[in-house]
């Protein structure tokens, strides 16, 4: 591998933070969201480091359950957004797979199924995200009509997600508990309901959210969901750093531009030091001039567009730069946080569209 781009994924700050997860509500169990390639920083070998930690994880469909079953991965995993078509569900059940129901159709389609052995279900309401989920006025007769399926196991879990938990004085997150609370009234005293409520954001912030079953994700990989500091978030390490290497240098002129469309000029004499790092890595195109690099450990700005397989960065105030120093796009030293900040986007996003070019590099 002879181009320096790559992702570090460092599976001991990956551990810590799932520790974390787990300390802040011991009697829960944790179920692990590794969709979308456990943003971007590998399922299987994310599964495969925590697999002892955590009794389930979560994904978003049936390809990512099989790839960590083929992978030899034996914990639960759950479909979060259930089966897409009525076929998934006899192949979920085979592989011990978890399937959510997220409306009526779905809910019929299991208990109309044929299946060898029972699923646990995952029955989701909708408190008022308005994307998946029944209305909390059908929480009773959704699950009187799961729990009399022999289709479905004994311990349906009901859920339901968060549309402001990350905004920490916003009530909107008490008033979705409170919806849930009141459909679920009419449901038997015992056994209890299990109850699974509480995303990252929640778990980190809202005590009240954390109940049977948390749903962490973008805290296991050490980015906090939150815009400020907060005390729980602030333990958080991160689990990919992205780095590459200086391959050029070049003294600039007053008045000379760097890159496509001649967005920067040089107001000094300037040392421009080209980085192989682009878009085509993951690394945001819309990263503006200014947007922070760790060049040799020390801040150096973004100069010029975000090209496919380059960045260009200016240098000028480092006492030395040679070919092939280190930079750090985000990671260590630099949160991935504050450069999705500059690109006005999140730091899900840029975790998320890591291409399979930059190789990921474990460290135990």
């Amino acid at each position: 591998m002879s181009r320096p781009a790559k992702a570090l994924i460092d599976l001991d700050a990956l551990r810590h933070n799932v520790a974390l997860a787990n300390g802040l509500s011991p009697h829960s169990g944790t179920m692990a969201i590794v969709k979308a390639n456990a943003y971007g920083h590998g399922a299987v070998a994310v599964a495969r480091a925590i697999e002892e930690m955590v009794p389930a994880f979560g994904v978003a469909c049936l390809e990512e359950a099989l790839e960590l079953r083929e992978a030899g991965i034996a914990k639960p995993v759950c479909l979060m957004e259930g089966a897409f078509c009525p076929d998934e569900i006899a192949v979920a059940a085979e592989h011990d797979c978890w399937l959510s129901v997220v409306n009526r159709e779905q809910l019929q389609a299991l208990v109309a199924a044929r299946l060898s052995r029972p699923v646990k279900a995952w029955l989701w309401v909708d408190s008022g995200m308005h994307r998946l989920g029944i209305r909390p006025e059908e929480i009773v007769d959704s699950h009187a009509a799961l729990n009399a399926s022999s289709n479905v196991a004994d311990g349906i879990v009901l859920a339901t997600h968060f549309a402001c938990a990350d905004e920490l004085h916003n009530d909107f997150t008490r008033q979705q508990l409170s919806r849930l609370q009141a459909g679920m009234a009419g449901l038997p005293e015992q056994p209890k309901v299990p109850l699974s409520l509480a995303n990252s954001a929640a778990l980190l912030a809202w005590p009240e959210c954390r109940a049977d079953w948390n749903r962490p994700g973008i805290m296991l990989y050490g980015s906090s969901p939150f815009p400020q500091s907060h005390p729980e978030a602030d333990k958080l390490q991160p689990v990919m750093t992205l780095v590459s290497s200086v391959i050029a240098l070049r003294d600039v002129p007053v008045g000379e531009s760097v890159g496509y469309a001649a967005r920067w000029r040089a107001a000094r004499p300037s040392r421009i030091a080209t980085v192989a790092i682009g878009y085509g890595d993951g690394y945001p195109v819309h990263a503006p001039d200014g947007t922070p690099v760790l060049v040799k450990g020390q801040r150096c700005p973004l100069v010029g567009r975000v090209s496919m397989d380059m960045i260009t960065v200016d240098v000028t105030q480092l006492s030395e730069v040679t070919l092939g120093d280190e930079v750090v796009l985000w990671g260590r030293g630099l949160s991935v946080n504050e450069v999705a900040d500059s690109a006005g986007t999140i730091s899900y996003e840029l975790l998320t569209r890591m291409p399979r070019r930059v190789p990921r590099i474990y460290s135990a």
